[in-house]
């Protein structure tokens, strides 16, 4: 639209944008891709907009990053052959286009020639205009709960009785993998934890069965991220939160931030539980779409890594359960 910007000073007008928490209505300058600040425009260099460009009142923000998205527009990312034949420039595409600018695609509890045939096509990526980029993948399992599964396959569930050797036997090559989500009271989850960390894979506990102590444990050993929180985990008691105590534990290392992710469709988590969590870790709430390939697609049965799934009004769950299984 703009031809040679390079160094052109760009005011959006009539913008509403997040500031300090709140929403402001007022003008924002950019030069370069860069937010500048007005003042100097007005007082030093006494210049006005190269362009000009009316919001028309919406909200102006950055891109969002989604970390837990198992497909869209019919590619699932746990189905190899939905991502051959440009399946991840369609999800790329299209995810741009919902102002989402990078993401990590999430594969599922899968049998191991799956993961070490997908994840060498999925590779880290930069965002640009031409689509959103790829952070990395998130894998969901199979190191998880088969009392917490959720919609993942029981007898593709793993466990770690060799450590770390398991994961690599598992997965192939790691160098694609940004997140993993396990459960932590897996024998020898805490040394895998340790090892992940030490790879620079965040690992994320979910699917979990786990009471706090070993929630803390897991945060000591480095895991940083809950897989969506009140989902696949025990539930908030008051004499064992579980994993969703860990949002508020004074037995974490100093300065731990714990961030966990939400479905906040008002169908996997009632608004009542999100508003409890962000009122007492707003910093850590990151809100996730978990969404599949039906997303952008009408209703009607669909694939889900190995299962099928149907998508009836407006909810996404196991053929013949009543089983959630994302959005």
């Amino acid at each position: 639209m703009f031809s040679n910007a390079e160094g052109k000073l760009f005011q959006y007008r009539n913008c509403r944008i997040l500031k300090d928490h709140k929403i402001y209505t007022e003008d924002l300058w950019v030069r370069d891709g860069k937010i500048v600040n007005p003042e100097k425009i007005f007082f030093e260099e006494k210049i006005l907009a190269d362009y000009q460009i009316d919001c028309k009142n919406k909200i102006l923000a950055p891109g969002f990053i989604e970390t837990q998205i198992n497909g869209a527009f019919g590619v699932d990312f746990s189905q190899e052959e939905t991502i051959i034949n440009g399946g991840i420039g369609k999800v790329c595409n299209g995810l741009l286009e919902q102002g989402i600018t990078s993401f990590c695609p999430t594969v599922i509890t899968s049998p191991s020639l799956a993961y070490k045939k997908i994840l060498p096509l999925i590779k880290k990526t930069k965002g640009s205009k031409d689509g959103a980029g790829i952070i990395g993948v998130h894998v969901e399992g199979p190191f998880i709960s088969k009392e917490k599964k959720g919609a993942h396959q029981e007898e593709l569930i793993q466990t770690f009785d060799n450590g770390f050797k398991d994961l690599i036997d598992m997965y192939g090559d790691l160098s694609n993998i940004a997140i993993i989500t396990l459960a932590p009271e897996l024998h020898n989850s805490q040394q895998i934890i340790k090892e992940c960390v030490n790879r620079g894979i965040i690992v994320s506990l979910g699917h979990s069965m786990a009471n706090l102590v070993t929630g803390e444990e897991a945060i000591w050993n480095g895991a940083s991220y809950v897989t969506h929180l009140f989902n696949a985990m025990l539930p908030f008691h008051h004499r064992d939160p579980h994993l969703v105590g860990l949002l508020t534990s004074n037995k974490l290392p100093p300065d731990t931030q714990i961030y966990y992710g939400i479905i906040a469709d008002g169908i996997h988590t009632h608004p009542a539980a999100l508003r409890i969590a962000q009122r007492i870790n707003p910093k850590g709430l990151v809100l996730v779409t978990d969404a599949i390939q039906a997303m952008g697609l009408p209703e009607g049965k669909y694939k889900f890594g190995c299962q099928q799934i149907e998508i009836k009004d407006n909810r996404a769950t196991v053929a013949g359960t009543n089983t959630l299984c994302g959005r």
